[in-house]
């Protein structure tokens, strides 16, 4: 399976092409919608969220609700695309409007200006925006759908926002039914003080971000390889998480907590019940030698501040030279919530690709009986 996505982010739309996804698998619209929902929710959006209301349209590969096994075409409409064709219609526009040179650090600007060429870095920043990810959205809900069919499947919260963590230990179950609305955290205490402090960062002109905590349950083991690097399962998916923008950092199981850690304190030991291998412990996160081995996998992923900040940060005026405050674009003060969604969503995409290169199959019945085999 393979998946690529196209779309400026004041273009017509995002746009997403997922290849090899087997016939007969049940398409939700509902589903993908609500997804999209979600992304656009959470404490500390900004005002395009009030202008965007993000609904999928499928233009190919399905019909009736159900894919055909040919290449899913998945469409997100830019509703306020009205407001930019004449700065952005492929067909020709003014070019000379919304020029932005004055390149914002921590941004895509100043890197893909010299590296495609020109010297206006909207050409840049359009396609660098974490507007793409509403497509990707889109993509992961049909993947989790592919994923729910063999009994997998991934939930997630967001463990930290401003500095302010939740250490507790949750279930899955608990973090399925017990996730609080405005940010996805866990706790009600915690979560009024994050959002204190992210209003505190609004009226600095500031921004603020967090750390996200990933679960799926049900995957069986042998996904992933030790025999090639490129096939490690958690390389993949710390790939995947990285993938998405304003993601600085990502681990499995313990994590960069592993690493001051003794031995004793940090490998799983092995016991035999009933026929079946088991662990008392989780500390791998699920994943042992590049291979899935039947446990909860467990992922965290580290979003830095947005960088768009609108006092801004000094720069460098890209055509003139001169030092400059960065030109401040409509912007979030937080997007931790949107981004728990996101990740989910690449998270499924990432494993559903794993699953189907092991299983093959070019249909659901057949895929699934092959995952009803593995032990």
């Amino acid at each position: 399976m393979r998946i690529t996505t196209a779309g400026e982010s004041h273009g017509k739309g995002l746009f997403c092409i997922i290849e090899g996804l087997p016939s007969q698998l049940t398409v939700d619209f509902e589903e993908i919608d609500t997804a999209l929902a979600l992304r656009q929710s959470g404490y500390g959006r900004g005002a395009r969220q009030k202008i965007e209301r993000d609904r999928v349209e499928i233009l190919s590969g399905v019909r009736n609700r159900m894919t055909l096994g040919s290449p899913v075409t998945l469409a997100v409409f830019n509703r306020d695309y009205a407001n930019w064709q004449a700065y952005m219609a492929a067909e020709g526009c003014d070019v000379s409007q919304r020029r932005l040179t004055k390149v914002r650090p921590g941004h895509a600007d100043l890197s893909g200006l010299l590296k495609y060429g020109g010297d206006d870095a909207r050409n840049i920043l359009e396609r660098a925006s974490a507007r793409e990810t509403a497509v990707r959205v889109a993509a992961g809900s049909v993947c989790r759908s592919l994923l729910r069919e063999l009994g997998v499947e991934i939930t997630g919260y967001v463990r930290a926002v401003a500095g302010v963590e939740d250490g507790a230990q949750y279930s899955f179950a608990h973090i399925q039914s017990g996730r609080l609305k405005e940010l996805g955290m866990m706790d009600e205490n915690l979560q009024r003080e994050a959002m204190e402090k992210i209003d505190s960062c609004k009226d600095a002109g500031d921004t603020c971000g967090g750390l996200i905590e990933l679960r799926v349950k049900g995957l069986k083991s042998g996904f992933g390889s030790c025999m090639t690097y490129r096939e490690k399962l958690d390389a993949r998916l710390c790939a995947a998480l990285m993938s998405v923008q304003a993601i600085k950092g990502a681990e499995v199981g313990l994590g960069f907590g592993a690493a001051a850690l003794c031995g004793s304190e940090v490998h799983d030991e092995i016991y035999k019940e009933g026929g079946a291998y088991r662990r008392k412990t989780n500390r791998a996160g699920g994943i042992e030698g590049g291979m899935s081995n039947g446990e909860e996998l467990v992922l965290r992923a580290a979003m830095k501040p947005i960088p768009t900040l609108m006092k801004g940060l000094s720069t460098v005026d890209y055509v003139t030279g001169e030092s400059v405050r960065a030109a401040a674009e409509r912007s979030d003060v937080c997007a931790v919530t949107a981004c728990e969604i996101i990740l989910e969503s690449a998270l499924a995409c990432a494993l559903c690709e794993a699953v189907l290169e092991r299983l093959g199959g070019d249909n659901m019945a057949e895929v699934k009986e092959r995952y009803g085999r593995l032990p």
